[in-house]
This record gives C-alpha cells, sequence and structure tokens, in this order.
C-alpha cells in the first residue's frame, strides 16, 4: 500500500480508502463487515470512511464497534453532516454541526474525528455560520481536520478568503473515467490552495469492473439489479456505456491488471488524488483494490482509455 499526504493536513492516507455507503449496518451483515475491516487492515488501508446519514447512524454505529480492536492511532477516520438524521435534523448550521457532531463520535466510540466533511453545501445557512463552527469543533479537538464534499468552486473560494476559520485540507468528489466533472473547475481550485481530494465512486458502483454485459439483465445479487440501490447508477447502465466499458477489458489485461484495478488506478494518476475510497462485502473485493495502489498506467494506456470512452465520458 502507499500513502499520500492529505492536502495541508499532517495526515498520511492510503490510497486506497474504506467507505461505508449501503453497506456496513445497511446490507451486509456484522460479521462480513468485521472480516471486511481486519482485510483492510492486513492490506495497509488506514483511511476509513463513513458519514451520520449512511442508514441513519448504522454504518457508524457497527464502525464503532468493530474498530475497537484495532489501536485509534493506526487508521484515520473520517465521517460527514449534512442530509437529513430526521424530519427537523439536517444541514451545516452551528446547531446541527454540534449536534450531529457529538452524534457521531458517540456512535463511533471516539472522542475525536479525523477528518470532518460537509457533505454537501448548504444553501440555507449562511457559509459564514457553517465555518465559524467547524472551526469550534477543530478547537475543542473533537475534529482534527476539516473537508467537504461536492462543493461549488465559487463556495470553496468563498470559504478559503475567510480569516480566522478552520482551513479546509480534502474534498470528496464523484470522480472516475466516466465521470470527470470535478476536473474543470473543483480540482484547479483545490490544486492551488492545498486540498486534496479523496475520490468516491470511482467505479461508478461496479459499472466499470465490467460485471454489467450490455443487452444483458445486471447480475443477480448485484447492485444494478436491486431497485433499491441502484437508483444512482442512472445513465451508466445504458447499452452505449457498457459496450464502451467493455472495450477496456483488452487495455486491462495488457496491463496486467483486473477492470477494477485499472479504474482505480486511473483516478489515482491525478496527482491532486490523495485517495479513493472503495466498498466492500467481501474481504476478497478488498484485496483485488488494494492491489491498485502504486500501479502507473502509462501513457499509451492512459490515451487508449480515453479513445474508447470518448462518446460516453461525462464532464
Amino acid at each position: 500500500m502507499h500513502y499520500r499526504k492529505l492536502g495541508d493536513s499532517d495526515l498520511e492516507v492510503s490510497e486506497i480508502a474504506l467507505g461505508s455507503w449501503l453497506t456496513y449496518g445497511v446490507g451486509v451483515a456484522k460479521e462480513q463487515a468485521r472480516n471486511c475491516l481486519r482485510q483492510a487492515f492486513d492490506s495497509g488501508i488506514n483511511l476509513i470512511d463513513t458519514a451520520n446519514v449512511y442508514g441513519r447512524g448504522a454504518a457508524e454505529s457497527v464502525l464503532g464497534e468493530l474498530l475497537r480492536e484495532f489501536s485509534r492511532e493506526d487508521y484515520v477516520l473520517a465521517t460527514k453532516v449534512y442530509f437529513p438524521m430526521s424530519a427537523t435534523d439536517r444541514g451545516l448550521s452551528a446547531a446541527q454541526i454540534s449536534l450531529q457532531l457529538d452524534g457521531s463520535l458517540a456512535r463511533l466510540g471516539t472522542e475525536y474525528v479525523d477528518l470532518y466533511q460537509c457533505h454537501r453545501y448548504d444553501h440555507e445557512t449562511p457559509l459564514e455560520e457553517t465555518m465559524a463552527a467547524l472551526t469550534q469543533a477543530v478547537d475543542a479537538g473533537k475534529v482534527r481536520y476539516i473537508g467537504f464534499s461536492e462543493w461549488p468552486a465559487e463556495k470553496i473560494s468563498a470559504a478559503l478568503a475567510m480569516s480566522g476559520v478552520a482551513k479546509f485540507v480534502s474534498s470528496q468528489p464523484h470522480y472516475s473515467m466516466l465521470g470527470r466533472w470535478p476536473e474543470a473547475e473543483v480540482i484547479p481550485v483545490c490544486r492551488e490552495n492545498g486540498i486534496s481530494q479523496i475520490v468516491f465512486s470511482p467505479l461508478e458502483q461496479g459499472v466499470l469492473t465490467g460485471k454489467y454485459k450490455p443487452g444483458q439483465p445486471p447480475p443477480r445479487g448485484s447492485r444494478g439489479s436491486d431497485d433499491a440501490s441502484n437508483q444512482f447508477m442512472g445513465d451508466w447502465l445504458k447499452n452505449e456505456v457498457l459496450q464502451a466499458v467493455q472495450t477496456l477489458r483488452t487495455l486491462a489485461d495488457e496491463a496486467g491488471l483486473t477492470m477494477a484495478q485499472m479504474a482505480l488506478a486511473w483516478v489515482l494518476q491525478n496527482d491532486n488524488v490523495a485517495a479513493t475510497i472503495i466498498g466492500a462485502s467481501r474481504p476478497g473485493q478488498i484485496v483485488e483494490n488494494a492491489a491498485a495502489s502504486g500501479v502507473r498506467l502509462d501513457v499509451a494506456t492512459m490515451a487508449a482509455i480515453d479513445k474508447n470512452l470518448r462518446k460516453v465520458i461525462h464532464r
């Protein structure tokens, strides 16, 4: 496992991070989650990412229980705040940040999180209030560093321009071979200001593994076959996308990689990316994905990926 510095922080994070969206506390049994977590540590993964909203606290609770067998100094723990936890609890107001942070810490069984991330931008709360509340959390020792997910570039810049507040060190964007939206504005702003990317959905929920075949129904038991889980897969299951993805198989074979490894390695070629998040329900998935760390894709392979996907890339 290779490690990278997270923005302007003193955190060194593994290039592959373990996430918990739609898995731990929700669709994956506790013993499976335990085995995955153990394999993650065995593979050198030290960044564990979750959010209060995952299972409405269930993911944090399971992780809090399972992480007890590991030393707190051995991992970097990241969680998030913004999405509804009840009919009235949501957003990034000072009151909500205080309430939700304390709830997350209790569920995670820890006195602090290494990284506290704003899960989205809150247009209903003044940015000054949000940043002051995050700064108070840092000053209180409950949070070491702060980050954000899917914020508009102009809001990132506005937060960075404020004086007397904690500085963001991370951005968590949706980024992959197929979805390249952050490249236009977010990554340039972050690169100039000491903010690293922690990427989510680098495999587009399994599409870039090649397991979904054009003209065929999604494999039984896959996320694509589950209407409760595939609502965010959208256009990626269209035949033209799946056909283009299948053309990557030869490139992966030539590089000595699985399609999943190549997709993860592609994200990590960007020097502003500190880590890419994977989800796993089986330890074997972690072993395969962790092997993407440290892989360098040559210029010809990168060019071929762009050529093969050119008609289906979203920017």
